[in-house]
């Protein structure tokens, strides 16, 4: 094989490298955008779920809450009508 058949196949394996390579790096960045977008998706998921279990909560305290001021009062009524201080 001549000097300038070498040549020419050691370029054409180069450039054959080189398009894998670009290849590669593409490839590569494709999956990392397609994991971010994923993380993102992810994290707003978790993010709304939160939001929701905080709202549930709020109602349950606030449910607890009333019924324990609901119990208080009837407490204080059931004492002051027997010790005869009902308004009534």
């Amino acid at each position: 094989m001549s000097n300038m058949q070498q040549n020419f196949k050691a370029g054409q394996c180069e450039g054959q490298a080189q398009e894998k390579a670009e290849q590669w790096v593409q490839s590569t960045k494709d999956t990392a955008n397609a994991a971010r977008e994923k993380t993102g998706e992810t994290a707003q998921c978790v993010s709304d779920s939160a939001q929701q279990g905080k709202d549930q909560t709020a109602g349950i305290i606030h449910q607890t809450v009333d019924s324990m001021k609901n119990t208080a009062q009837g407490a204080v009524d059931s004492v002051k009508n027997t010790l005869g201080m009902d308004s009534k």
